[in-house]
């Protein structure tokens, strides 16, 4: 089983409750994913804010504008620090995305880490290689560019 991790940091001009407010409300996905993911939550009545436990169903279209299936459980919460979500069914056999904050000099420094296996076995080292790593980067990419505009220098 192939393993990877992608990392990618960003400094936001704002507070740790601000930010934390911001990232841990499941409905602000949409704002800080591109359109052409053709992203939606399938969740009804979903709480404004997660926690341990919660189970959220997407829609998205990644590739091809094929919709696929997404379930996500958020497995750790610390409120102003971190929380974890975790595929339960979609593309992957493996992810797990750790959301981190922190507040530093000039704002809040957030991480995340993705861990993924995709499917597959050696094809799905293929596609990681020519495909996901650069659609990862290239999602990541969006979301600096929304976090900027969402909390402006």
């Amino acid at each position: 089983m192939a393993f990877y991790q992608f990392r990618r940091e960003q400094l936001i001009n704002s507070t740790i409750d601000e930010v934390w407010d911001f990232i841990s409300t499941p409905q602000n996905l949409k704002r800080i994913t591109p359109d052409y993911m053709g992203f939606d939550i399938r969740t009804p009545g979903l709480s404004k804010a997660a926690y341990e436990g919660m189970i959220i169903a997407y829609t998205v279209r990644p590739l091809l504008g094929i919709p696929t299936t997404w379930v996500t459980e958020i497995t750790h919460v610390v409120p102003q620090k971190y929380f974890v979500d975790e595929q339960r069914v979609g593309p992957y056999k493996l992810w797990h995305h750790e959301h981190h904050i922190e507040s530093v000099e000039g704002g809040v420094l957030m991480k995340d880490i993705v861990s993924y296996s995709p499917p597959l076995g050696f094809l799905g080292q293929i596609a990681n290689a020519l495909v996901i790593h650069k659609k990862l980067e290239e999602i990541f990419d969006y979301r600096t560019k929304a976090f900027e505009e969402i909390f402006p220098r």
